[in-house]
Parts: C-alpha cells; structure tokens; sequence
C-alpha cells in the first residue's frame, strides 16, 4: 500500500468527489460522459484526487459502481489519483473488493484509492434492517458556530430515512436474502490482510487474492460519524475521510474520536484527515447562488426517502411551493453549502479546513448544466492555489499532511 504522507504545514491538497449526477431531462449515458470530461478538466486543473461515490436505487445517480467508474476515468487520465468514495462493504465481501482493486492497480498502477464506507444489512431471517445509527450530537443540540467561524447545525434526525420504502426495498434488492453485516472492522482487516498477502481463513488455510496481493492502493475509511467508521480507521492507523457534506452536525465529533483513538501502523504514524465539502462556484456570489438553488429540492428528494432525482434546473427549482416541515427537513444541508465566487467559496473552505484540522479537502459539486459544473472546478483549483501559495496554512493538528 502506499502511504500517505507530506511535511507538516504543506499546503492542503484539493480533491474532487464526483457521484455522476444526472440532470433532468438528460441521461445515465450523458452523465457517465460528462464524469469523464470532468476528470479530464479536474486533472489539467490540479486537482490531487478524484473519486467516484456508490449509489443504489435513484434515478438522479449515474454511480452505481465505483471500480468500473474508476477504470472508464483512469483509463482517460494520465496522473491524479483515481478513487471510490466509498465501496459500501454492505453488499459486497472483502475479496471481491480486494481482486476488482487488485485489477485497477494492475492496470494503472500507483494511482488508485480504495476508500471503505458502511451500508445497510439484513438480519437473520430476512428482516430488512439499517447499518447502526451513526452517533452524532444529541437531537436537543441547537446550531452553532466554531469559534474558526464553521457553521454546525442541529442534527438530522435519520429516523425517518431509516424506516423508509426505499430502504427496505434497497435492503431486499442489493443484500443476499438472510444476509448480515459482518464486524466492520473485521471486513477492513481482512481486506488490508488480503492485499497484504497474509490471509488466514478460520481454518488457518491461506487465502491469496490475485490480481490483489500486493497492490499498491491506498486505503482509506470513510465516515459520517465519530461511530464505527472513526473507530476502525483509528485503530488500524488508516487515513480517515469524514462527509461534512452528508453530516456536517456530526463532523467535528468524527474527526475528534478519530484523532483521539489514533494508533500508529505501518500505514501512518500520524492521523491524517479529509474532509468533504458542498460547492458551486461561478464568477459571483449571485449566479452561484442561483446555480446552486436546485440543490434544496435534490436534498429533500433524498431525505423525504425517495431516493435522489433527477438533478432540477433553477427554473424547476423555483416553481417548487415549499412547505415549514420540507424546509426544516434539508435546513442542515443547505445552510453548510459553500456557494460564491471564487475568493468567497475560497474563505469557506479554509474556515473548514482550520476548524476540523483536515489535511486535505474533497468537493462535490453539481448544477443542472455540465459546463456549469465544470466551470465551478475550473474557477476553484486556481483560487484555491493562490491563496495557498500567499497565506500560511494550519495543517492536521495532530498530523502530518498527505
């Protein structure tokens, strides 16, 4: 594996996560195309990472496969790191994770990340079930402020995303009938056992997994808490990613518990922190905003438990006649959305990256249009350099950068 690392103070490395949106009226193939434009613009712009996300069940997602959309924009680039955030280990067992990412590096060796995220379950029996609520701030904390300046807003409430049709019908559709979640951890350290070649089933037989063995991938945990994610990549001394644009109440408490548990291993022996981010840039802060507007009614596609739409245009977004309780429902996620101009989005991003420590940060951004989009990335990178190269960084608290 490689091992993430860089001097402390260097300057934060800026990364893009890419979920292959699909805009209204368009289709999976036309996103599909316009994911690999994107990495090929992210790449000429600088942009150190680019990783693809694992969807099910929506009809506003393109990325459903993380290792097939690795290898469409690899294969279309020449040097920036090529990613899945994340492989959902739910559905999926650690040697075939190991043997798809084992093919990626045989073919582009160097180059890919393998980042491990959590997902639903099945119980014994075939009751469908959710993977253990992520633990964040109590329900009765209110927003707030760090002192650095970085909203934290009341949490959100997963109760009733959890008890939706779309997850019990996720369940049914992507799990094995009876199925259950393995130990998360388990199935991490079989996986880093696997690509290390010392794998031992129960029985004590050796397990060797080809193309896998050896590969040099770097791996990473993802997380939207300071739960089961936070404690697995401190414990096994991997790199942690943690979603303050999923879970922004939640990102603080994630990045602490993982610092606090940190144990030193061959992979790093500091903590190392990214920290994700929702952005839309333009050339000023009222056409980001108006770009960015359809945002809210994508949110709320997901949160109500229908599963995300159809990306809508600003037009679309603003003959929608909201009610108190659909406003309440994506408040946390549209307030903690970075829209402005360059400098504006710039300033937030670093607010960001001082109040969590992060030493690197991931955007995602998605509008109606694709050369909006790509405007957006195209507007940021230099932004974001500049005012690196001028103005001193803060990097990891208590880690080194990578």
């Amino acid at each position: 594996m490689t091992e993430p690392h860089s001097d402390h103070g260097r300057p934060v490395p800026l990364s893009v996560l890419d979920l292959a949106p699909i805009s209204s009226g368009s289709t999976a193939a036309q996103a599909l195309r316009n994911t690999v434009d994107l990495a090929q613009r992210a790449e000429a712009a600088g942009y150190h990472r680019y990783w693809l996300a694992e969807h099910h069940l929506t009809t506003g997602v393109a990325g459903v496969s993380p290792a097939l959309l690795i290898q469409l924009v690899a294969a279309a680039t020449e040097r920036i790191r090529v990613g899945a955030g994340a492989v959902q280990l739910g559905h999926r067992t650690p040697l075939s994770v190991v043997e798809e990412f084992g093919l990626l590096d045989a073919l582009h060796p160097g180059r890919i990340d393998l980042g491990l995220g959590r997902s639903g379950f099945r119980k014994p029996g075939g009751t469908a079930a959710a993977a253990p609520r992520p633990a964040v701030t109590p329900p009765s904390a209110g927003p707030r402020s760090t002192p650095e300046g970085l909203l934290i807003p009341a949490p959100y409430d997963i109760s009733r995303l959890i008890g939706s049709p779309l997850l019990a019908r996720y369940t049914e559709l992507v799990q094995f009938p009876g199925a259950e979640l393995p130990d998360y951890r388990d199935q991490v350290e079989q996986i880093l056992a696997l690509i290390r070649g010392d794998h031992r089933t129960e029985g004590g037989l050796e397990a060797h997994a080809v193309p896998g063995e050896g590969a040099d991938l770097q791996v990473w945990i993802l997380g939207s808490s300071a739960g089961a994610s936070a404690r697995a990549a401190a414990a096994l001394g991997l790199p942690f990613a943690a979603n303050y644009h999923v879970s922004p109440a939640a990102v603080l408490e994630a990045v602490n518990a993982y610092r606090e548990a940190f144990t030193p291993s061959t992979v790093l022996d500091r903590p190392h922190v990214l920290v994700s981010a929702d952005v839309v840039v333009a050339e000023d802060d009222d056409t980001a905003r108006r770009l960015a507007s359809p945002y809210a009614l994508w949110v709320h596609s997901i949160r109500s438990g229908r599963g995300a739409i159809p990306f809508p245009s600003p037009e679309e977004a603003a003959a929608h006649v909201w009610t108190e309780e659909e406003r309440a429902l994506i408040d946390d996620r549209v307030r903690t959305q970075f829209t402005g101009s360059p400098g504006t989005v710039v300033e937030k991003l670093r607010i960001l990256q001082r109040a969590t420590g992060a030493d690197e940060l991931l955007v995602t951004t998605i509008t109606h249009d694709h050369q909006d989009r790509v405007r957006s990335f195209d507007l940021l990178a230099p932004a974001w350099h500049a005012a690196q190269a001028t103005r001193p960084q803060q990097t990891g608290r208590d880690s080194s950068a990578a």
